[in-house]
């Protein structure tokens, strides 16, 4: 029977889109076509968790985690008409048919510091995170806008305006901190987080390239982890939800959001991972605010895509290195496209098994 040694049960930053295991709601990407809700962004960045997302860490004590992340993305009207009523180019007497696309090309690195904690809370192991974002992000926008403007008195009269827009961007994003509690029974894994959004990062409502979204927002959720060390088999879900407060440039408030993050693998050594990683975004709650000129503006997308991962000694840590992809589909009031992780995680090892004092007899 093949069996993962005791080493390698650990929690594992597949990854924050990361399918940070461990980070979990770290990161707040806010490029202006990277998400949902307001102008198609959101706080989530789906695919933040991944594999053994609820598996405790062997080890107390500090950990990091460093990440690449690079998506591709693009938009049609929906989002770039939200866009160009951001940016103050959609007059309020405007009513026009918008032919428009958005496209956005993002670059990060991402630094989270985790401490886990020793002792137990509520039975479980006990984690805090601190993520921070740094990296570029190229936008642009084409289109046209033709309608008709509404005057005084009611009078009408044709408007015709074709818009090209370039934004760039190299800055920091917001700042992420997460609490995270996990539970091991067996080969089964639990999990519960709460994380939040601190308005930190480079954003300008009436810019078209961003970093930071904004406004406040808190989310939490719960997972599970399906893991059998002896035979490598391993399957993770992550279910979660945001609320997000106005955001006082604009006066507009996302709804609530809903995102579930999952992760299947298979273990072919005790270094070497490989699988499938997904996930599904879902805005639930309508948005709103004086700001909102767009209505409900629920999003969605799913995406899908592969993983591998490999694990290695580095000195007394374990090291930890992981690519993922995901290919995006289904979308609605949001862009889409593709995106790729690469995580490298360094933390304590397992702790050596203490030998044994009792007397060794010999004949």
């Amino acid at each position: 029977m093949w069996y993962l040694g005791p080493g390698l049960r650990r929690r594992f930053f597949s990854q924050w889109h990361l399918s940070v295991g461990a980070l979990a709601a770290l990161l707040v990407l806010s490029t202006p076509a990277a998400r949902a809700d307001e102008n198609g962004i959101s706080f989530w960045v789906p695919g933040f968790f991944g594999s053994l997302a609820a598996v405790p860490q062997q080890a107390p004590g500090w950990s990091v985690t460093s990440i690449y992340y690079h998506t591709s993305v693009s938009a049609g009207a929906d989002v770039a008409r939200s866009r160009e009523i951001t940016l103050g180019r959609f007059p309020a007497n405007l009513t026009a048919n918008v032919s428009a696309n958005v496209n956005a090309n993002v670059n990060l690195g991402f630094l989270a510091g985790t401490y886990t904690f020793a002792t137990p809370v509520l039975g479980g192991q006990a984690s805090a995170t601190l993520l921070a974002a740094y990296g570029s992000n190229s936008t642009s926008l084409a289109g046209s806008l033709v309608g008709t403007l509404t005057g005084p008195g009611g009078a009408t009269s044709p408007f015709s305006r074709f818009d090209s827009i370039d934004s760039s961007l190299i800055a920091f994003g917001d700042l992420i901190p997460q609490f995270a509690l996990r539970w091991n029974a067996g080969v089964n894994n639990y999990m519960t987080y709460i994380t939040a959004d601190l308005p930190a990062g480079a954003y300008q409502s009436t810019r078209l390239a961003n970093l930071g979204i904004g406004h406040w927002a808190i989310d939490a959720g719960g997972g599970y982890t399906y893991f059998d060390p002896k035979t490598g088999h391993e399957f993770s879900a992550v279910l979660g939800f945001t609320y997000n407060f106005v955001n006082p440039s604009t006066e507009y408030q996302s709804g609530v959001d809903m995102h579930l993050d999952w992760g299947a693998s298979q273990f072919l050594t005790k270094q070497w991972q490989v699988g499938l990683v997904g996930y599904l975004y879902q805005g639930l709650g309508c948005d709103s605010g004086s700001g909102d000129r767009v209505g409900c503006f629920r999003s969605r997308v799913a995406g899908v895509g592969p993983q591998v991962g490999y694990i290695f000694p580095v000195g007394d840590m374990q090291g930890y290195l992981n690519l993922k992809g995901y290919g995006e589909f289904a979308n609605e009031n949001r862009p889409a496209g593709w995106n790729v992780w690469l995580t490298f995680n360094l933390q304590p090892a397992a702790p050596t098994p203490p030998t044994s004092t009792r007397p060794r007899f010999t004949k």
